[in-house]
């Protein structure tokens, strides 16, 4: 495979546009800090919805589901899908939470939630754990994606790969802000769909592939369509279904995936322009992400077990790539080089645009963090706007160098996955009760953080090397979860709640109501002070429209599984519970208490 003229000038023009659109919001986004990472709070919410797709989209996406199909099949991908509750919970209880709050980042809530000098050292050392640390290995775990496709269809080294993308990114990362990554990801999102969807209809129709039917009547392949694992294999249903769905959505912290919100979806609804717009904006990322993106991927993924059977096919078609980068997620790349000239191009467009936007997002996130939580907090404080903007652009720069040489350590996409899910284990529940519990405290986040950090860094790193019985995923999943919530929560129980007067500013500003401030407001009242309280309390209304909302959204995707698959009894039933739990949600969303 070769590319020609027309490849190369689709993907120049991708490269000058993104600049072009970067200088034209480098006016705006210098002015000041919150223009930089908000946007000045004015965003409409089609826009954030669409830049949260575009960023959830990034080029080891594809790749990390290709993986994810041929080891476990169709069914393996309940490993995000079961995600998508915790999507749900937020746009329904906690999107309208944050935008309330009315803070510049999300870690800025430490501050309001907690108080005193550990409130502080959890903003400042989160700033720098997510911001730089977590935040590096997410761009890395892309990045090496990147690499794959640049060495499968470019011929690239990764050293020119990482280089050449990253360059571009940082450069209108840095110079646009929020507002040109918006800008961006809308004209990206439109190439990379129209590149997947793409790819999908062309590799069905390859003489080898001989069309949907003959791709899933494949013998190597008809055992991995299941939407469902098989239930005569107990281990299976446990790890790849019962695990994410009952435990796993909850209670572990992933980036874009956060229990009760957080990182660039908070940033997102941030920038809304009222609770109303936050909460659109989150429901068309969430609708956008698991029913409308998955299939493309899954039909490359399933067709590459056709063309490349295992890794050795690879590598006898690709003999010049390094063996220590030829892994299953692999295969999605390796699949694009049957695409036709012009195509071609689109298509590899389409990829630099799922990186470019994921990168320049967790760039100007990360950034927001060093800048806000860390810069302005700890060491400037009375920096001025202009300060902080090329201190954010600065940071920008550092995060992306960082990030590029950490990702020639990284072997396969879904590594980079379970080890973030491992660091993450048992943090999330947390995330959900802190606006609800007033006995949380600042030690019940920083006991958790650092007892899930230690616990992952054991059963990664550590346990393989010694002599004891190697542990699955889905039991390390366990073991994380029991062992950090049980520090977390005799740390909070065994220390002090929050000053009152702290956890009563936070009431008055957020006004999160509930049982779980019931002595709070009690203790206020005898105090004299009124809280504002209200007769009916609309979470679990929102917990309802969560349920009615998930149903819905996972009606649609398998619904369209169902249709792709020719079962169109099953997928009619789908189709119809989508159909009513979608008016049902309806119906139920104008019961929540909504500022517009």
């Amino acid at each position: 495979m070769v590319l020609e003229t027309i490849d190369w000038i689709i993907i120049i023009s991708f490269f000058i546009l993104s600049l072009i659109i970067g200088i034209y919001a480098s006016k705006s986004a210098g002015k000041s800090a919150k223009d930089f990472f908000l946007s000045g709070r004015n965003m409409p919410w089609w826009l954030l919805g669409v830049s949260m797709v575009a960023t959830t989209f990034s080029c080891d996406t594809p790749n990390l589901v290709t993986d994810i199909v041929r080891k476990n099949g169709v069914a393996g991908n309940w490993a995000w899908w079961a995600f998508l509750l915790t999507g749900m919970l937020t746009v329904f209880v906690y999107a309208k939470l944050w935008r309330r709050s009315k803070v510049l980042t999300d870690l800025e809530f430490y501050e309001i939630r907690y108080g005193g000098k550990m409130a502080a050292f959890l903003r400042g050392f989160r700033a720098l754990y997510l911001g730089v640390f977590f935040n590096i290995m997410v761009i890395a775990s892309v990045a090496l994606a990147l690499i794959k496709i640049g060495a499968v269809i470019l011929h690239w080294s990764p050293l020119q790969t990482v280089l050449i993308a990253s360059t571009i990114t940082v450069i209108y990362s840095s110079l646009g802000g929020l507002k040109g990554i918006l800008l961006t990801d809308f004209f990206q999102f439109i190439i990379a769909l129209i590149g997947a969807f793409g790819a999908a209809i062309i590799i069905l129709n390859l003489p080898e592939i001989n069309g949907l039917e003959g791709l899933l009547n494949h013998p190597k392949v008809n055992t991995k369509i299941d939407l469902l694992p098989d239930f005569n294999d107990f281990d299976a249903v446990l790890t790849l279904l019962i695990l994410p769905i009952a435990i796993q959505w909850w209670s572990v912290w992933y980036p874009g995936a956060e229990p009760g919100g957080g990182g660039y979806i908070a940033q997102r609804m941030l920038s809304a322009k009222n609770e109303s717009g936050a909460i659109k904006a989150t429901l068309f990322f969430n609708f956008a992400h698991y029913a409308i993106r998955p299939w493309p991927w899954i039909i490359v993924a399933l067709a590459s077990i056709v063309i490349f059977p295992d890794l050795d096919s690879i590598a006898k078609v690709f003999p010049d790539i390094d063996k220590s980068i030829i892994q299953d997620d692999i295969a999605y790349p390796a699949m694009l080089t049957y695409l036709p000239n012009g195509f071609l191009g689109i298509v590899i467009a389409s990829l630099l645009a799922a990186f470019m936007s994921t990168t320049s997002t967790q760039l100007n996130w990360g950034a927001s963090y060093i800048v806000n939580d860390f810069y302005l907090r700890f060491i400037n404080s009375k920096a001025s706007e202009k300060q902080l903007v090329l201190v954010g652009r600065i940071s920008t720069i550092l995060l992306m160098l960082a990030a590029a040489l950490f990702a020639l350590l990284l072997k396969n996409a879904f590594q980079a996955f379970n080890i973030l899910l491992q660091i993450g284990a048992g943090t999330g529940l947390i995330f959900i009760l802190r606006w609800f519990w007033w006995r949380i405290n600042a030690y019940s986040e920083i006991s958790a953080m650092v007892s899930s950090f230690f616990v992952a860094i054991y059963l990664e790193l550590i346990h393989p090397m010694t002599s004891l019985p190697e542990l699955g995923t889905g039991v390390k999943l366990v073991l994380g979860v029991f062992i950090t919530s049980f520090v977390w929560i005799t740390v909070t129980l065994l220390t002090k709640a929050e000053n009152k007067n702290t956890l009563i500013n936070f009431y008055k500003l957020i006004k999160p109501g509930g049982p779980g401030w019931k002595k709070l407001i009690v203790d206020a009242k005898k105090d004299g002070i009124e809280l504002q309280t209200s007769d009916s309390w609309d979470v679990p209304t929102g917990v309802l429209s969560m349920i009615l909302g998930s149903f819905a959204i996972y009606g649609a995707l398998f619904a369209t599984g169902n249709w792709i698959y020719g079962n169109y009894i099953i997928a009619s039933i789908l189709t119809v519970i989508s159909i009513l739990t979608t008016y049902l949600l309806s119906r139920t969303w104008k019961k929540l208490k909504i500022e517009s």
